[in-house]
């Protein structure tokens, strides 16, 4: 098993928009404070938040029921153990995980990804996470770790298994470099400390957080291209303001993070926690802008669990829904994006895909 797998406190998930809301941070203010009253709605996409839009203001408003674009799509046949030496192996991807190590275990062994002592087992095999490997469940650093281990054990075996930086990596590391340092909210005073506790920050993950861990997740990639794909961590066109290349953008979030600067790492963070500009009408737009400038024919994106991307937590009326229900990736914006946040912290679905998929 992995170092740190099983520890920490036994988290239960939530199956309702009440209990996985993150409270309004209260020493801010401005247009978009959160009331937690059944019915607020979130902006059609994130393009239209304000410029002092801050994360800690609000996280996963309840959404209108608007039409989006899904397409049903099954699991890819698992990779088998051997692959052939003539190519690079399957693709397969990996939505939020979010501390959810056990889930993480289970849909890697269905996928014949590891065997059942937790070993990379898939030969050339890639793997992809889309980033947010910690927070809100019960072992975060338990999932950098072995996210750590079966890189070393894929790139041995001809494969790879590689991490995207998600908004919550960056949001882990401000809160442990700058604590409760205020910074420039654009709201009012906010700190890394205290958004990082309203998110779902645990204080095991903290306490068990060492400098290879901060090291590792300050290296992540924002962008990568891949077999056609684009894959991000968030729904939205941020990206764009951090370069027109993929190269430009890792660099410019590396020099940001290297430079220690907290304004300029909370900017950074409150960008890549925007979402939704890939639903609603003007969404395959965003997601034409996005690949227009940095390749690809699809984009491949967490962050956004697809219960709310469907509308299918909370209601209009104030009345709570019956619970997301996730059996796979959600296709839409013209079937130009794949949605693989399953939410498995709201009692959904943690996925691991193979591309490309099934239909």
């Amino acid at each position: 098993m992995t170092q740190g797998a099983g520890q920490g406190p036994e988290v239960e998930r939530t199956a309702t928009l009440r209990d996985f809301r993150v409270p309004a941070y209260v020493h801010e203010t401005g247009p978009y404070v959160r009331t937690d009253q059944p019915g607020d709605t979130a902006p059609p996409a994130d393009e239209t938040y304000p410029g002092d839009y801050t994360p800690t203001q609000r996280d996963l408003p309840v959404i209108d029921r608007s039409p989006t674009l899904q397409v049903s799509v099954d699991p890819a046949p698992a990779a088998p153990a051997a692959q052939s030496a003539s190519g690079p192996g399957p693709l397969f991807v990996v939505g939020d995980v979010h501390g959810y190590l056990d889930e993480l275990m289970t849909a890697l062994q269905e996928q014949g990804l590891i065997d059942a002592s937790g070993q990379w087992c898939a030969g050339t095999a890639r793997l992809w996470f889309l980033g947010d490997f910690t927070d809100r469940g019960p072992d975060g650093i338990g999932v950098i770790d072995l996210v750590m281990r079966l890189s070393a054990e894929a790139a041995a075996a001809g494969g790879y298994c590689k991490a995207l930086m998600g908004n919550h990596e960056l949001l882990l590391l401000g809160a442990k470099r700058f604590g409760d340092t205020p910074v420039n909210s654009g709201a009012g005073t906010a700190t890394f400390q205290a958004a990082w506790l309203l998110n779902g920050g645990q204080k095991t993950d903290m306490d068990r957080l060492q400098d290879h861990h901060l090291q590792w997740m300050a290296r992540l990639d924002a962008i990568e291209a891949v077999d056609g794909y684009l894959l991000v961590h968030s729904d939205t066109t941020a990206y764009l303001d951090y370069g027109d290349s993929i190269e430009a953008v890792n660099d410019t979030v590396r020099e940001t993070l290297t430079r220690n600067d907290a304004d300029e790492c909370w900017d950074l963070f409150r960008k890549f926690t925007k979402r939704f500009s890939f639903r609603d009408e003007g969404g395959a737009d965003a997601v034409r802008s996005l690949l227009d400038t940095y390749g690809g024919t699809r984009i491949v994106h967490g962050h956004s669990p697809i219960p709310y991307l469907l509308g299918e937590v909370g209601s209009e009326d104030g009345e709570e829904g019956t619970g997301p229900v996730v059996e796979g990736p959600h296709v839409y914006a013209d079937g130009l994006a794949i949605a693989m946040d399953g939410g498995v912290t709201m009692a959904g679905k943690l996925l691991v895909r193979q591309l490309p998929l099934t239909t």
